[in-house]
């Protein structure tokens, strides 16, 4: 047994004030039980760490450690308790483990690494042989501890982007380091208030370094960053500004399909996502039906022309070329006269000025919108979420590139 007691002693690495003073085999968990002692002459206050008397010790604690071989390894103790003059009587600082939990730094470093390869808690959970609770809080403390350790230098290119939480349209907004490719913060609205939040995470000074912001053309958005980010320009995402022009074919076609179809016209059935690619997406056989549908001559061609055309706008490298060739379009788009698509050339009128803020920056929220996929996919694996506290964790432990590592 000494033997066994100076080789956990090793293994542990333990400081000069803390022993192993028995080792246990268990057989009912089966598991090692590992107790220690503390030998220290003197104890520190854990709030100012002026050295202080022993008060007492507290009750015996349990921590869970790395397995030995295949049993789970526990280390138990009483922690001594240190009468301060200032703080009273506070218990000590443990050297292998942080305050409040009840698993040893190695083995919530092994459980971090875990997550981190895992796409759902459930799996981890299982490879730990932890229940849930206990591995959701080993996450929550983890991404507690990355944001803690997040440098105030100034973001340049931020993006600002909403994502379904649950069904009946609740939205979170999601604040994105576009250049980091990383999740900033998480807010349970799409209001002006919660994007407000969201730029208030930042200090002053970080606000004050932000050239531009990418976002939808929602009011809320906007409104929120003309006031705490005056010096940044608005640039309107591309991405969604083709969503727009998509949903407007899309509408143009199930018009004009339920005239066709009131005719006995089947042409337009079917034909949805033939609409939705672009032509270097499409195979051969695609593109020869494209080809066949484009011959008919049909409103929803013209409309997907157009939405087509539109894709020249990003690549005329320049402010005002970009300007007089939206000037160009619209004038087309008036004379075809498609009230979706008027529509969304209306919309895109009223925010001209940010929309060409894309020409200053040339930044997307394409960062965003894969960002957005990846959060679907743990969204998927969990099988949703029942709180926005979970959702909001679980999107900044595997999207906000946070420093989780633990030290001791």
């Amino acid at each position: 047994m000494p033997s066994l007691i100076a080789h956990y002693q090793q293994l542990l690495g333990l400081p000069e004030t803390w022993k192993v003073s028995d080792v246990r085999l268990s057989m009912s968990g089966p598991r090692i039980e590992i107790h220690l002692e503390y030998i220290g002459p003197k104890v520190e206050c854990p709030e100012c760490g002026k050295a202080g008397r022993i008060y007492d010790l507290a009750p015996e604690q349990r921590w869970r450690h790395l397995d030995t071989m295949e049993y789970e390894t526990h280390l138990i103790a009483r922690v001594p308790r240190c009468e301060c003059k200032e703080h009273r009587i506070k218990t000590i600082k443990v050297p292998w483990a942080t305050r409040y939990s009840r698993y040893t730094l190695k083995f919530e470093a092994l459980a971090v690494e875990l997550l981190q390869e895992c796409s759902s808690i459930q799996s981890a959970s299982r490879l730990l042989r932890l229940n849930w609770h206990a591995t959701n809080e080993i996450m929550n403390r983890a991404v507690k501890r990355g944001l803690s350790r997040r440098n105030k230098e100034a973001i340049a290119h931020l993006g600002l982007d909403e994502k379904s939480f649950r069904a009946g349209h609740q939205y979170v907004t999601i604040l994105n380091d576009l250049k980091g490719g990383r999740v900033l913060e998480v807010v349970q609205s799409r209001t002006t208030d919660g994007a407000e939040a969201l730029l208030l995470s930042f200090e002053a000074s970080q606000r004050q370094g932000v050239k531009s912001i990418s976002m939808d053309m929602w009011k809320p958005f906007a409104i929120a960053a003309k006031k705490h980010l005056p010096q940044a320009d608005i640039v309107h995402d591309r991405f969604h500004i083709s969503k727009y022009l998509n949903e407007a074919v899309d509408t143009v076609r199930r018009q004009e399909s339920r005239q066709l179809h009131h005719a006995g016209d089947r042409t337009l059935i079917g034909s949805k996502f033939t609409w939705l690619r672009n032509p270097e997406n499409m195979t051969e056989s695609q593109r020869t039906s494209f080809d066949q549908l484009m011959a008919c001559e049909l409103k929803t061609g013209k409309a997907w022309s157009m939405k087509n055309m539109f894709r020249e706008f990003w690549r005329l490298g320049c402010r005002e070329s970009a300007s007089f060739f939206f000037d160009y379009w619209s004038e087309r788009v008036d004379q075809l006269a498609l009230k979706p698509m008027i529509k969304v050339k209306e919309l895109l009128k009223r925010h001209l000025d940010n929309i060409l803020n894309y020409f200053e920056h040339e930044m997307t929220n394409a960062v965003s919108e894969g960002l957005n996929s990846k959060i679907q996919l743990y969204k998927a694996s969990a099988r949703g979420f029942h709180s926005f506290h979970s959702y909001r964790i679980r999107i900044l432990f595997y999207c906000g590139k946070l420093n989780m590592a633990i030290t001791g």
